[in-house]
């Protein structure tokens, strides 16, 4: 199902985290390239808390309208350490704004970074997934994911930042 675009302040029990944020032009050129990311999981509903490290790149294909992301890293949580991944397809939209896809081009939901802000949602069953991102500045990207459903209760924050950024 294709994630619904959602305005701040419109998610009901969710808000999306305050504080300065700046606007991006063109979404695909701001994410274009490689970063380093931190994420921080707590799922409430079996009580358990970790961490994902690691590298990220939105990486140009064979399509220019396109970029493939790819994460990897090490993924601590509960009682497991581990190497973990996560492939995304970006398409480029007419507007800058981004159609995000699975990486078998399953539809996610739309990233539009203008205004340096954005939520969408995105059903799974009976589970809703909100996502928000905030541009904080040219070099550091903050995402947001709030889980809930019969199924899941969990939240991660995930900081991307450029190599090389204060």
């Amino acid at each position: 199902m294709m994630g619904r675009d959602v305005r701040r302040g419109s998610l009901g029990p969710y808000r999306m985290p305050p504080g300065p944020t700046i606007p991006v032009p063109d979404t695909l050129a701001f994410l274009r390239g490689r970063w380093r990311l931190e994420r921080r999981l707590d799922d409430r509903r079996c009580g358990v808390r970790g961490t994902f490290t690691g590298d990220a790149e939105f990486a140009a294909t064979d399509d220019p309208a396109v970029l493939r992301y790819e994460e990897n890293g090490e993924l601590r949580f509960g009682g497991h350490t581990g190497p973990a991944r996560r492939v995304l397809l970006f398409r480029e939209l007419p507007d800058g704004a981004a159609d995000v896809r699975f990486a078998d081009g399953r539809e996610f939901y739309v990233l539009d970074l203008h205004s340096g802000q954005w939520s969408a949602r995105h059903g799974c069953g009976a589970d809703e997934y909100t996502v928000s991102y905030l541009v904080r500045a040219p070099g550091l990207l903050e995402e947001r994911w709030h889980v809930v459903g019969p199924r899941k209760a969990y939240e991660t924050v995930t900081t991307l930042h450029r190599p090389g950024f204060p």
